[in-house]
């Protein structure tokens, strides 16, 4: 697909976002500090107050969702917080990012975002980080450049990157590396488990570090640490793979053997899930055993009658139907004489045993 153009008809009432944080600032935040941070500049433009609470019911997100959002901003000096004397959040000044140097070096913007009165005491919005990663281990952290220097450095760790930049096609930007380093780091996964874990993510069409974090995380959470463990664990979720052994009956974990016959279903014959159902539900109606190897006999047949789609089975079972009607030469008379014309023998052979008699 080439480019977009980007048209601007009757765009009217919008909220402006700084090209700085959309080139700088953005790729690294997730979810809960990007909306967080675009309601507060919508907030501002709009001169309008907002409370802790109020953000965190229109986002469906906790208090301390929220509040972990603020101070990931304000560490990253794109806004500071205000307290009353009685150490009570009640503004935040979001700050000019054409100065980042500190946020005593830039300018806040006036006025910013008047909390309401549902504010918070400092000691629950100024958390420190180390404690907030501690009630979600699944946070990632904002690493220094230090630690990401030290991480690069050494030699397992190197070679795991190249490996990753061999199956995603390209060198890791820092904001990848920076994904590695939680898995590696935050997520306890082993060298071998995350080779694995990429490489499971690219064989599905996804390269997208945003993705292989949310499954990487997905595993820490079902207690994942071998290679062998993840797999299990992906076929157990796969969709595909559930359908598959749903429709044939099984309510067990797919054997080696049939993970083989679902991947040369998908794979080779590339099959869609319409044409491997109907191949299942014939199966289901003939056969108790080995549905498996019914199934792959019927799907095998297909292939090779050129069944692409569903609409194509009915015409591939109308020429069968046809070849079977087709009149079949007679057999050969069973008369005694007439069997005894029709034999060949190996003449050599029979000569050579009455010699050596």
């Amino acid at each position: 697909m080439g480019r977009l153009k980007i048209y601007k008809d009757n765009y009217t009432e919008a909220t402006a976002v700084s090209n700085i944080f959309i080139d700088e600032y953005m790729k690294d935040a997730n979810d809960a500090q990007l909306k967080v941070y675009l309601y507060l500049i919508r907030m501002m433009n709009a001169n309008l107050p907002t409370s802790v609470s109020d953000i965190a019911d229109k986002f469906n997100h906790t208090e301390k969702d929220v509040l972990r959002a603020l101070k990931y901003w304000e560490k990253n000096r794109l806004l500071s917080l205000e307290y009353d004397e009685s150490k009570s959040l009640i503004g935040i000044h979001l700050l000019d990012l054409n100065k980042t140097t500190g946020a005593a070096d830039g300018k806040p913007f006036t006025p910013v975002v008047t909390l309401m009165a549902a504010s918070l005491p400092q000691e629950a919005a100024t958390v420190p980080r180390t404690e907030l990663a501690a009630e979600n281990p699944y946070e990632k952290p904002s690493y220094t450049l230090d630690q990401l220097k030290k991480f690069k450095s050494n030699e397992e760790t190197s070679q795991l990157l190249y490996i990753v930049e061999q199956y995603i096609g390209k060198t890791l930007s820092p904001s990848e590396i920076k994904t590695v380093f939680f898995i590696q780091d935050k997520l306890g996964f082993s060298m071998d488990l995350t080779d694995y874990l990429v490489q499971y993510c690219v064989e599905r069409g996804k390269k997208d570090f945003r993705y292989i974090e949310k499954v990487a995380i997905s595993w820490a959470q079902a207690s994942v640490t071998t290679p062998k463990e993840a797999e299990k664990y992906a076929y157990k979720y796969d969709r595909t793979v559930y359908n598959i052994m749903n429709a044939l009956g099984k309510t067990s974990m797919p054997t080696k053997k049939e993970v083989e016959y679902i991947n040369r279903w998908t794979k080779d014959f590339g099959y869609e899930m319409d044409v491997i159902d109907a191949a299942c539900e014939r199966t289901v109606l003939s056969t108790d055993k080995h549905r498996f190897e019914y199934a792959d006999r019927i799907l095998s047949g297909w292939y090779q009658a050129n069944v692409h789609h569903k609409s194509d089975i009915a015409k591939a079972d109308e020429l069968f139907r046809r070849s079977r009607a087709v009149p079949q030469p007679k057999a050969a008379s069973s008369n005694k004489f007439n069997q005894f014309k029709q034999n060949s023998y190996d003449f050599d052979a029979l000569e050579k045993e009455l010699l050596s008699n």
